[in-house]
């Protein structure tokens, strides 16, 4: 190897040190876009959501397609007329992560990392 290629070569190294590092190791979870919803994907998330809440959850019909978080909002108390209860609502919201992982698209609930794989949902890499 003369002089002048020793830079190249090292430019060339360095280059794919840094690709190397940005590659997720197998069976990391990676951040992840549902893509192309149907009916039956926006069932398996929220069938998912709704048994890590024990509750009905309202979900739009875009969720996870723009973000991976998605952020579930507990309703506020209401008053004896129905109408919210005054005051601020102290109640951290609920959040969950879409991820890629080894079984495919999988819901991440982040209080306690519990997770739901999803049925008929196809995702990618956010």
């Amino acid at each position: 190897m003369n002089v002048t290629q020793k830079p190249r070569v090292l430019i060339a190294v360095a280059i794919l040190a840094l690709a190397g590092c940005q590659t997720p190791a197998v069976g990391e979870d990676v951040p992840a876009l549902i893509t192309n919803p149907t009916e039956e994907s926006r069932a398996a998330l929220q069938d998912a959501v709704n048994a890590a809440l024990n509750a009905d959850a309202l979900l739009a019909d875009d969720a996870l397609t723009n973000s991976s978080l998605l952020t579930i909002e507990r309703n506020p108390p209401r008053g004896l007329q129905n109408s919210p209860a005054q005051g601020r609502n102290m109640d951290a919201p609920i959040q969950f992560r879409l991820v890629m992982s080894d079984a495919g698209c999988t819901l991440i609930d982040l209080r306690d990392d519990s997770r739901r794989f999803l049925e008929f949902t196809t995702c990618v890499p956010e």
